[in-house]
């Protein structure tokens, strides 16, 4: 399924621009230079040392839409329902402008920092009357620029909305809100003696609100289901200050349409979330790890079947990597491979109730993989240290890219027999102009994580990577995002694994839930939808 909108920014979207385009240029309409108050003097700036990221307005050929910008008298509605909660100074706002990955950079000039959903509700109401665009942000761990402002939204953050409000210890539901991190909460969870049904690389920042709101994926998936399931219920506030108080702790609930669903992956776009409802697994009392070597990609697949085979209810995680992530992550950040060196590796985890029965079962496992040359070497470990060892070497592959220079990065899903045949497409494709091609991911999703490494930007490398990819993968009948979401990176590339009249339908529901726009503008949606 090939998009029905051709791609023609691609050639000119790292030209400088013609003139300014948006609220963030000198001299732009509604910019802020002319003005004599506090916030004439407030403006995007980078702390001394730290390389400036460019504007996303002046990389990508995305115009203002027509929204208000901010005005003394917002500022002093704003320090009403927020005490204490309204940020306006630069160097403050440097971070929650600039995303993860460092390559979009927005210009607000405004944070407000709510603790309650009628707060959050007070300022939508606001923002809603003024014609105000507000972009939502938890933790800014996203990759697609989904959390960052593209012009001068304002950045609503849900950092100070960090309640857990109850937890069942018999039915492990949980409700909190938004902003609770996720490692926290998967902390506070298994005190309890629970897990979060989610595990990220990104825990440690991200937050649960973020994680509903872009659907996110991670390494649990495979044992526990996506966030669609887990999700009981929640709370948002819809784009003119109504609350919608879906925050249900039913496991069954078939009382018309399941309006929870619009806003898990909306990305911001349809209401802001507040508040959540998820329900937590027990805690195993048994945990395997075995990391393991494997001589092909076809051995790799191989072994899966074989693990679901064997292995079957108490098999929590199968991920995969290629030789050069593990060469990487040796090289950036000193981790050593724990078996020989091999063309793959696979990292299975096992998670039960019976220690016992669990390791016979996972070491008859090993035993019939090395037996049948599925798997080269292998080595496993039960104990907390070890375990954590191990899963160091495939969590940490994102952060030893970020020392190999520029990285593009694509999150794909794919038929699993097909998951690797883009790594060997693009090495010969792009030859000596990439440093590395590397693939790793959740095998056991069918997600590929499809990293390209080079010294710095360029755009002719940009342009032998797409549209190709996406092409490669609407072949494929795959999506373009697997986990990482849309925001405002993919928001063009839709086309490829959705159909015209799926983006119609999206498009009216935006137009229906947010008639002005207001919420995370030029993202999700495609731009001419």
């Amino acid at each position: 399924m090939l998009p029905r909108r051709p791609l023609a920014w691609l050639a000119w979207a790292f030209r400088g621009p013609p003139g300014p385009r948006g609220a963030c240029a000198p001299g732009a309409a509604g910019s802020w230079g002319r003005r004599v108050g506090p916030l004439a003097r407030r403006g995007c700036c980078t702390a001394p040392g730290t390389p400036e990221v460019q504007l996303t307005q002046e990389r990508y050929p995305v115009r203002r839409l027509p929204f208000s910008t901010v005005s003394e008298q917002d500022l002093a509605a704003f320090e009403r329902i927020v005490p204490g909660g309204v940020v306006t100074d630069p160097e403050a706002l440097q971070a929650p402008n600039v995303d993860w990955l460092r390559t979009l950079r927005g210009c607000s000039k405004v944070l407000l920092r709510p603790r309650t959903s009628e707060e959050v509700s007070r300022i939508l109401r606001h923002c809603h009357e003024r014609n105000l665009a507000v972009n939502p942000q938890g933790g800014n761990t996203g990759m697609v620029g989904g959390s960052v402002p593209v012009f001068d939204e304002i950045i609503l953050s849900t950092a100070l909305m960090n309640r857990v409000l109850s937890f069942h210890s018999v039915s492990g539901i949980l409700v909190c809100q938004a902003g609770c991190v996720l490692e926290e909460l998967s902390r506070y969870v298994e005190e309890q003696d629970f897990i979060m049904p989610l595990d990220l690389g990104a825990k440690g920042s991200c937050h649960i609100g973020g994680n509903v709101a872009t659907n996110a994926g991670g390494l649990r998936l495979l044992r526990y289901g996506s966030l669609r399931g887990t999700v009981l219920g929640l709370e948002a506030v819809l784009a003119d200050g109504t609350v919608l108080d879906c925050l249900t702790s039913l496991r069954k609930d078939n009382t018309g349409y399941d309006l929870k669903q619009l806003f898990i992956g909306s990305e911001g776009t349809l209401g802001v979330i507040t508040a959540v409802s998820i329900l937590c697994p027990p805690k195993p009392r048994a945990v395997n790890v075995a990391f393991l070597g494997c001589p092909g990609f076809t051995e790799v697949l191989q072994t899966f079947s074989t693990c679901k085979g064997m292995l079957g209810e108490i098999l929590s995680a199968f991920e995969f990597m290629d030789a050069e992530c593990m060469q990487l992550v040796g090289r950036h950040l000193h981790l050593a491979s724990p078996v020989q060196e091999s063309p793959f590796y696979v990292l299975i985890e096992t998670s039960g109730s019976n220690a016992g029965h669990d390791a016979e079962k996972l070491g008859s496992f090993l035993e019939h993989s090395l037996g049948s040359g599925l798997v080269t070497d292998g080595t496993m470990a039960t104990d907390q240290r070890k375990v954590k060892m191990l899963w160091a070497l495939r969590e940490r592959i994102t952060e030893a890219l970020s020392h190999d220079g520029y990285v593009y990065k694509y999150d794909l899903s794919l038929p699993v027999e097909r998951l690797y045949d883009i790594v060997t497409d693009l090495r010969a494709r792009l030859g000596p102009h990439a440093k590395h091609v590397v693939g790793y991911g959740h095998l056991g999703d069918g997600n590929l994580h499809l990293n390209v490494t080079a010294e710095a930007f360029s755009p002719s490398l940009l342009g032998a990577l797409e549209p190709h990819v996406y092409e490669w993968t609407a072949r494929q009948q795959g999506s373009v995002s697997a986990e990482h979401g849309v925001g405002f990176r993919k928001r063009d590339m839709l086309g490829y694994s959705k159909p015209h009249e799926a983006l119609q339908l999206m498009q009216q529901l935006k137009a229906l839930l947010d008639p002005k726009g207001i919420l995370n503008p030029y993202k999700m949606l495609p731009s001419q939808a």
